[in-house]
């Protein structure tokens, strides 16, 4: 038995060196990968929903180990989705304090630290760092992006139209629609400041940024009509349709106030006419039945019936029963009456205009979409409903 003891002996003492040896590996195989105990402590707290513990281990972590700021910045961006702004600011604060970090990660660190100030409201620090960034000439497109929306919020339009340039010659892509709306802005400033030299100066940079410019258009029609030039207001308003047709529905009623103060509203039957024929559309079809209906010896249900027939639409549907509705009598003229109040309730509550790029919708036209910012993307709604 003492002899067995005595042959077990080196099998038990290499065991041993074996095992040291392969946990000694293990933990510097953990150490060479950054995943020390504290990072999966932090992240127990993270999955146990204690964040401010978790934020304190972090933080510790980075004193001691700048392999791990990768994982801190995510950490940072998680909390400004989620809304806790505060909780990121701290991060990127505690990040950009380090002296360890290399050009590149403090950089990334600033951008990261101006969005928070942005989601917090907090416009002129954010301000601050984004043209730090510009200025060293690191991130300067995204930075750029959002100086553009800082300026767009603080309404400094003069600064978001350099920005928009700046963009230009930084992606090579046209930012000149967003410039003409810029100019627009000012000119609507202008126009409230009961400055018209002003305006008309904005309006003519503005299509001199984008011809294509239809909001600016509209607003010359409308200063004009107001000044009393009639004639002038009808050639702005027409300009439209070659600027951008689906923005047509916004000047219609106006052409149709000044027309009449000209006594030509012939002419307007006649332009049209033309409009449908080249663009097609409910609106302008609704405000010539309004004009046909209008004469006593002429109806315009045939007409709406052939076009409602080619392209269905609930507000021509509608117009056609007030069409019908003059001729009708006794039980016709009652059971019209139903229908059209049905129409009024289905239509009451539906949107008017939608983004052709978010898709948000709504009853008011917005030439920079709420949602997703966008400039030019809010159209009058094309389909069954509307058009």
């Amino acid at each position: 038995m003492l002899d067995l003891l005595w042959l077990l002996l080196p099998v038990a003492a290499a065991s041993g060196w074996w095992g040291a040896r392969r946990t000694a590996a293990a933990r510097e195989a953990r150490t060479r990968s950054g995943l020390s105990s504290d990072y999966f402590k932090g992240l127990n707290y993270l999955v146990n929903e204690q964040p401010d513990k978790a934020i304190e281990v972090f933080i510790r972590m980075v004193e001691v180990d700048n392999e791990t700021i990768e994982t801190h910045l995510a950490l940072g961006s998680l909390f400004r989705r989620r809304g806790e702004v505060d909780r990121a600011i701290r991060i990127h604060q505690n990040l950009i304090a380090r002296p360890t970090l290399d050009r590149e990660q403090r950089t990334q660190a600033l951008l990261e630290l101006g969005q928070d100030y942005m989601h917090a409201g907090l416009l002129d620090r954010a301000e601050s760092l984004f043209l730090e960034l510009v200025e060293l000439d690191a991130h300067t497109v995204r930075a750029l992006q959002l100086l553009s929306d800082i300026y767009e919020q603080e309404k400094e339009w003069l600064k978001a139209i350099d920005i928009s340039r700046r963009l230009e010659y930084r992606t090579n892509k046209p930012y000149n629609h967003v410039i003409a709306h810029c100019y627009c802005q000012l000119a609507a400033q202008a126009k409230q400041q009961g400055d018209t030299s002003g305006t008309e100066q904005w309006l003519s940079k503005a299509l001199a940024s984008d011809w294509h410019c239809a909001r600016a258009s509209i607003l010359q029609g409308n200063i004009l009509q107001e000044e009393g030039d009639y004639a002038g207001a009808i050639e702005a308003y027409k300009r439209v349709e070659e600027q951008d047709p689906a923005c047509l529905p916004e000047v219609l009623e106006p052409l149709l106030a000044c027309y009449r103060k000209t006594g030509e509203t012939k002419a307007l039957t006649e332009y049209l006419e033309g409009v449908i024929q080249r663009h097609g559309g409910i609106a302008p079809l609704l405000l010539m039945s309004r004009l046909i209906d209008g004469r006593e010896d002429m109806s315009a249900a045939p007409m709406l019936l052939e076009q409602l027939d080619k392209q269905p639409s609930l507000r021509g549907l509608r117009q056609l029963i007030e069409s019908l509705d003059h001729q009708a009598k006794g039980v016709t003229h009652e059971e019209l009456s139903r229908i059209r109040e049905i129409i009024n309730k289905t239509l009451k509550d539906a949107p008017l205009y939608a983004c052709a790029n978010c898709g948000f919708s709504g009853k008011t036209m917005h030439w920079k979409c709420p949602s997703c910012k966008h400039w030019n993307s809010v159209k009058p709604i094309q389909g069954i409903e509307w058009v």
